[in-house]
């Protein structure tokens, strides 16, 4: 059976921009398989199930194909499927967060109670949450 490092995989179905992100991410423990933290040279088969966390959402993907290269992005579906429930995708939903933690450039400094706010927000579950990495623009997925 056909077989591919999970790093490869990600980047050529375009789930990262880069194979160097998707290194990092398998490095970090956020690319699991059955619930188990897969390293960057695990290799993986079509028919896997791979949950890849990107805080604040966890998407999961079955493994359709091994393509031979990175696809573009109209080929990609041919080789994912993209099973991540409707909540997990609710929650990039800008309307479904209390107040934006993004905030428009000029805006100028939070208040007291805004950066109160914050904290709360952060202590209450996205502690984990990869700071270096947000981008309010990107689509990737």
């Amino acid at each position: 059976m056909q077989s591919i490092r999970v790093d490869k995989w990600l980047w050529f179905v375009r789930i990262f921009k880069t194979r160097t992100i998707a290194t990092e991410y398998c490095t970090k423990g956020r690319v699991l398989r059955n619930g188990l933290p897969l390293k960057p040279a695990s290799e993986v088969q079509p028919g896997d199930t791979l949950t890849i966390r990107k805080p604040p959402v966890a998407y999961t993907f079955r493994v359709k194909g091994i393509p031979k290269s990175r696809l573009g992005a109209k080929l990609v579906e041919d080789y994912r499927e993209n099973l991540t429930p409707p909540e997990e995708l609710q929650k990039l939903d800008p309307s479904f967060m209390a107040f934006s933690i993004y905030r428009e450039r000029g805006t100028g400094r939070p208040t007291k109670k805004e950066r109160r706010e914050i904290d709360e927000l952060l202590d209450s579950g996205l502690s984990d949450f990869d700071w270096d990495s947000f981008d309010p623009n990107d689509n990737d997925l």
